[in-house]
């Protein structure tokens, strides 16, 4: 029987899953410590609507928060905050630096991260400095970071992204092995794509990463770019579950440990999403794939 374009996508993506769940080693049980929770967020990232629709959608899914760029100006940030308290949603903030030389991105580190901090967000999420700082340029930004979190209470995180500090593993175990105190936000997909593979023989330096991470972007990436295309087709099995090997490992530290974890669901929209020459019609759907991540999570690890 002939099948239409939207059945043919169906059946795939529902046999693409079934697939990959058949083949992937559920995670030993580990019975959690007192103090362990898994919170997951939804990402802005791609969202064209309102901040009120895309928090309304975001509590419809089963979401417990949102993660988003702070706001840059009052007016919305009471449109963040009335949007949170009316759906009864967490929030994670992102902030970053930027300017042409180290000093300039160390002066807006250092506004933004403490602007941040003082509205008290669950965690903050860091895109700060650099790829070509020097390693005790860097280190200043990540110990201010450190300073501002003890003194204040709030949970900051130095997020493995490309172009930014922690781009590579074996740069990323410099400051792991310098700064004791340094905790991660996990995007491993980033590292894929620098390292051009699923990390293999970067066991130990990765297991080091692993065991300083206190949040995680459940992006999906291979060794050709920072997203598949779809994590439910078959052919991304391997990747699939190289992430999931790494994931079951912070979420069973976590869990002996008796402390939190948070996760954002993170794939992107275009250009990290797969898209048509020309048209620029995307090949998935990002929401979607999104709220497949969380309920993946949810049953594996909850």
């Amino acid at each position: 029987m002939k099948q239409t374009r939207r059945q043919f996508l169906t059946t795939a993506s529902a046999a693409g899953a079934g697939l990959v769940l058949r083949s992937m080693n559920l995670p030993k049980n580990t019975f959690p410590k007192k103090g362990f929770s898994l919170n997951i967020y939804a990402t802005r990232w791609g969202f064209k609507g309102s901040m009120d629709a895309f928090c309304k959608e975001a509590k419809k899914e089963g979401y417990d928060g949102i993660e988003d760029w702070f706001p840059n100006n009052e007016a919305d940030e009471q449109i963040l905050y009335e949007a949170l308290e009316k759906y009864d949603l967490k929030f994670g903030a992102l902030t970053g630096s930027n300017g042409g030389n180290f000093m300039l991105h160390k002066e807006s580190y250092k506004t933004n991260l403490s602007k941040v901090i003082s509205r008290k967000p669950d965690f903050i999420n860091c895109h700060a400095g650099k790829d070509f700082f020097t390693f005790e340029e860097s280190k200043e930004l990540i110990e201010f970071a450190i300073n501002e979190s003890k003194r204040s209470g709030v949970p900051v995180y130095q997020e493995t992204h490309r172009g930014r500090i922690l781009f590579a593993p074996h740069i990323c175990e410099r400051f792991i092995d310098a700064i004791k105190e340094l905790k991660l936000t996990l995007d491993i997909s980033h590292w894929c794509v620098v390292a051009e593979s699923l990390l293999e023989n970067q066991k130990e330096t990765v297991e080091k990463a692993l065991k300083r991470t206190c949040h995680i972007h459940s992006r999906i990436g291979h060794e050709e770019g920072p997203q598949v295309s779809e994590p439910r087709a078959p052919e991304w099995q391997r990747a699939v579950n190289a992430h999931y090997v790494w994931w079951d490992k912070v979420v069973n530290y976590k869990k002996e440990a008796g402390e939190p974890l948070t996760m954002t669901t993170e794939f992107g929209p275009a250009n990290y999403l797969w898209s048509m020459p020309y048209t620029q019609q995307p090949l998935a759907d990002q929401w979607a794939i999104n709220v497949h991540m969380m309920h993946e999570w949810r049953k594996r690890y909850l």
